[in-house]
């Protein structure tokens, strides 16, 4: 395909995703009230007796309604995103590796939103406990609404996107880009990285960014363990090169 189909297919792809994350967002804007309420919870539960949330400008609560429904949509939609993902890019997928499509779909989505319950179960409590332990008699917390949002979202969503990395090593694996020896000779730039991506991705104290570097190294054991279960036999690595070169030949021949 000329890189105009490639751009053409994207955008279809693009669209289909921005219309069923639209779908989900007219679907949860009555429920966000009540969603931002238990999106707040961990940190309310973590907040001194008798304080709240505030917020500072007039359209501040709207807009952030407009924002937690727009993320539950996007939850809601996550099947058919990741579906989309995978259409887009199956075609430079070996037959035999495309019949993975349900269980792709299947077990991103329940690693995407078992990530996301990990972060608030178990990282939101402690971190904001930890965070909110430095108020004084003098310091009180006034967190407001947008500025605990932006940060809520950011960590569910990378919460959900890190726990993804044993499905996207299995994959990898079958296609014969990632082996477990290399993820093992290779661990000390991934330590490197995982920490790296935590200091990133979490608030700049030490505690939170454990908090998911910790689950990341456990993810990237699990995925040792993934690669050499289900890496492919040299003699299965060589049948698909020659089976890449025996359909070179037959293009060259035809043209």
């Amino acid at each position: 395909m000329p890189i105009t189909a490639h751009l053409e297919e994207l955008r279809r792809r693009l669209i289909t995703c921005a219309v069923a994350v639209g779908a989900g967002f007219v679907g949860s804007y009555y429920f966000a009230p009540k969603m931002f309420e238990v999106l707040m919870a961990p940190l309310v539960n973590a907040l001194p007796p008798d304080s709240t949330l505030i917020f500072t400008g007039v359209t501040e609560a709207f807009f952030t309604y407009l924002k937690v429904a727009i993320l539950a949509g996007f939850f809601a939609a996550s099947p058919l995103v990741l579906y989309e993902i995978w259409v887009f890019v199956s075609p430079g997928l070996y037959t035999r590796e495309k019949r993975y499509v349900i269980p792709f779909v299947t077990f991103s989505t329940l690693f995407f939103i078992g990530g996301a319950l990990f972060g608030y179960f178990v990282v939101f409590p402690y971190g904001f406990k930890f965070l909110l332990g430095f108020a004084t008699e003098s310091i009180r917390p006034l967190p407001k609404v947008k500025e605990y949002f932006s940060l809520a979202s950011k960590l569910l969503l990378a919460f959900g996107v890190v726990f993804e990395l044993p499905l996207f090593v299995f994959f990898f694996t079958k296609m014969g880009l990632v082996t477990h020896t290399l993820m093992i000779k290779k661990f000390k730039y991934a330590l490197l990285l995982i920490f790296g991506i935590s200091a990133m991705l979490t608030p700049p104290d030490v505690v939170t960014q454990f908090m998911m570097a910790g689950p990341l190294l456990c993810l990237y054991g699990i995925s040792i363990v993934v690669a050499k279960v289900f890496g492919k036999p040299k003699e299965e690595d060589e049948a698909e090169d020659d089976e890449s070169e025996s359909d070179g030949e037959e293009v060259g021949e035809d043209s």
